[in-house]
Parts: C-alpha cells; sequence; structure tokens
C-alpha cells in the first residue's frame, strides 16, 4: 500500500477526530472529518505509525463499527 503522508489534510481531519483517544463509529467519523473511506484512511493513519484499534459492536438489531487511537501517527 502507499500511503499519503501526515501532511495530507484527509488524514490530519481523520486524526482530529480520533485524537480524543474515544471510541468513534464509522458514522460519526464520516460526518465529522468528511472522511468516506474510513478503513482505508485508518490503514493510512496506522502506515503512519498510529495505533488504532477498531471494535464491532452489536447496537440494537445492526453491527456497527468504532475505532479508537491508542498513539498518534508518529508525526505527532
Amino acid at each position: 500500500m502507499h500511503a499519503a503522508t501526515m501532511t495530507s489534510e484527509r488524514l490530519q481531519r481523520l486524526r482530529r477526530v480520533l485524537a480524543d483517544g474515544k471510541p468513534h463509529s464509522t458514522r460519526d467519523i464520516a460526518r465529522r472529518s468528511h472522511v468516506l473511506a474510513i478503513s482505508a484512511c485508518v490503514a493510512e493513519l496506522r502506515a503512519n505509525g498510529a495505533e488504532i484499534v477498531c471494535e464491532r459492536l452489536r447496537v440494537g438489531d445492526r453491527w456497527v463499527f468504532f475505532y479508537t487511537m491508542l498513539k498518534g501517527p508518529a508525526s505527532e
């Protein structure tokens, strides 16, 4: 994979959403960061040194994915 660097505005927007260390659903991330390819962007943040966990939880009658950043990218 060819990951973007942390100068990417798209990755910066995603990083800002996840920076609080709290779990965020894919819908929440998309609405707050204006990024739609969440899993691909998370992979790029990971390639830049971030530690991000993904958890699938049952919410009502559907599955929802939540991302939590444990450690920011290397440039931080």
